[in-house]
């Protein structure tokens, strides 16, 4: 699971940060990429990256601001060009399946691949034998929403040393005892899987929310997430601007991240007003109160370690 932020300026592009768009590679579990957001000029951004669009078969819209999907009709229609054959599923607030249709419509638009548009509602989205993505309103001043992608638990590591220990040595037969809950060897002896299994192990956690005020109501949907990504649109000085205007500063996601005991938080969705000498300023403002942030700019990637 590696994240790659294509865009983390709020509201406009600005000659450092592009308006938000972040893809999640789950090339090694999925073969596949979902993208969250789709800021105007994503798929200009892409071609900066190894991300290749046909690639891309879930977006995830958090809220129906320019933002966060001008950049979406384009990227669907290219997606045709370059490959894209099997079904994209694109989840969003109420409003969205009109978005997308209206302007294939008008555009005249043929997809080569089946699109399928699901608007969202509060709870679970769907249940896979890989991950559970959950989706809950966050604060903002239209419907705006937070992701949780909570990856199943993996099966523990063969222990080797236990096997050779009473003679198993390494070949074919450690491969059956991963696939079956018995294997005979060939002596006659009985492996149960479970003596040879460690403990399984724990899904990794990954939560991107949308743009939103600092509510604690969201302290238990981020609970224990390895990554949150949080958007920071203002200096901790603009609290109240932040609220007037339905935003977070960079000390309430560091308050948020602190609160529901997260690994790693990444601030995003910063606003144009600061240029790149405000960067750390920025930074440190949150990780005063939660040391492990980083602030991200267009580009960054961070690989979410199991």
């Amino acid at each position: 699971m590696e994240l790659t932020f294509l865009g983390t300026g709020a509201g406009i592009p600005s000659k450092e940060r592009n308006v938000s768009a972040v893809a999640l590679s789950l090339l090694q579990e999925l073969n596949s990429i979902w993208l969250f957001d789709c800021g105007e000029a994503t798929q200009h951004q892409i071609l900066h990256t190894s991300i290749k669009s046909r690639k891309i078969n879930k977006i995830f819209i958090t809220h129906m601001h320019g933002d966060h999907i001008f950049g979406l009709p384009g990227l669907l229609s290219s997606r045709s060009f370059q490959g894209g054959k099997e079904l994209l599923t694109v989840y969003g607030p109420s409003g969205i399946k009109n978005y997308i249709e209206t302007s294939l419509q008008a555009s005249g638009t043929h997809l080569t691949y089946p699109l399928a548009i699901k608007e969202i509602e509060e709870g679970q989205l769907f249940d896979d034998p890989l991950f559970t993505v959950y989706c809950k309103k966050m604060d903002h001043g239209i419907p705006s929403y937070g992701y949780r992608i909570v990856e199943k638990e993996k099966p523990g590591e063969l222990l080797v040393d236990k096997l050779k220990a009473i003679g198993i040595q390494p070949g074919p037969i450690y491969q059956q005892i991963k696939e079956n809950n018995v294997v005979t060897t060939a002596d006659g002896r009985k492996l149960c899987r479970d003596h040879f299994i460690g403990p399984n192990k724990k899904g990794r956690i990954l939560s991107i929310l949308g743009d939103t005020r600092y509510p604690e109501k969201n302290i238990a949907f981020v609970k224990d997430s390895d990554v949150l990504v949080h958007e920071a649109t203002f200096e901790h000085e603009k609290e109240i601007l932040a609220e007037q205007y339905f935003h977070s500063t960079t000390t309430q996601a560091a308050l948020l991240a602190e609160a529901a005991e997260i690994k790693k938080l990444v601030l995003t969705h910063i606003s144009s007003r600061y240029q790149k000498g405000d960067n750390q300023k920025l930074l440190h403002e949150a990780m005063d109160v939660f040391p492990n942030t980083v602030l991200a700019s267009d580009f960054y990637q961070v690989v979410i370690e199991s």
